[in-house]
């Protein structure tokens, strides 16, 4: 998990001026304001990404089939509608929201992202960021829901966005009492 300071570290250390950085800032940002799982938010297409009434939503794809719609934060919001202006792929409805890249050039392909690949990635920014470098595809799940929880999200409600079909899935997601702080340690004394 990374705290909230390795979160914005991380997603204000990424370099935006091409389209790989807008990618991966979207990517990340997905990930940790819905707890999606990678497979979910690598597995959308541009439709995916889309307005119902006065909000913008994301349909992911989750385990056995099933999609699982979304309203989007509008940290994410702002983020996935930078990647696709500069990408230039919104009326590529079918194709992948999230692609890889032809080497190092910064032109996507119309390959749609894999999950080894965004591990590589998130290592990446990690390491290049200054941010905990154990990050990996799961850890921004972990880091949303406690964030959410930290700031008076309810569990059953953290349940329903994770789309996890059992509460006690969503209690292995729950890290605030894992934060030992100096204060406590200074009271071992000799």
């Amino acid at each position: 998990m990374l705290s909230d300071e390795e979160m914005k570290q991380l997603l204000g250390g990424i370099d935006t001026s091409h389209v790989v950085g807008l990618r991966d800032r979207a990517l990340i940002a997905t990930m940790f304001y819905s707890f999606a799982r990678i497979s979910a938010v690598i597995g959308m297409s541009v439709e995916d990404y889309f307005t119902k009434g006065r909000r913008t939503w994301i349909r992911l794809h989750e385990k056995g089939g099933k999609y699982h719609e979304v309203p989007v934060h509008h940290t994410a919001e702002q983020y996935l509608d930078e990647y696709l202006n500069v990408a230039d792929i919104t009326q590529e409805k079918k194709s992948p929201l999230f692609r890889t890249t032809v080497g190092r050039t910064r032109k996507l392909t119309e390959r749609r992202l894999e999950r080894r690949e965004a591990w590589a990635m998130i290592k990446r920014r990690a390491e290049d960021t200054g941010v905990n470098t154990d990050a990996c595809n799961h850890t921004f799940r972990a880091s949303g829901i406690t964030n959410y929880l930290r700031n008076g999200g309810s569990r059953d409600n953290a349940q329903k966005i994770a789309a996890h079909s059992d509460v006690r899935t969503t209690a292995l997601y729950d890290r605030r009492d894992e934060s030992i702080s100096l204060d406590e340690i200074e009271r071992i004394r000799l």
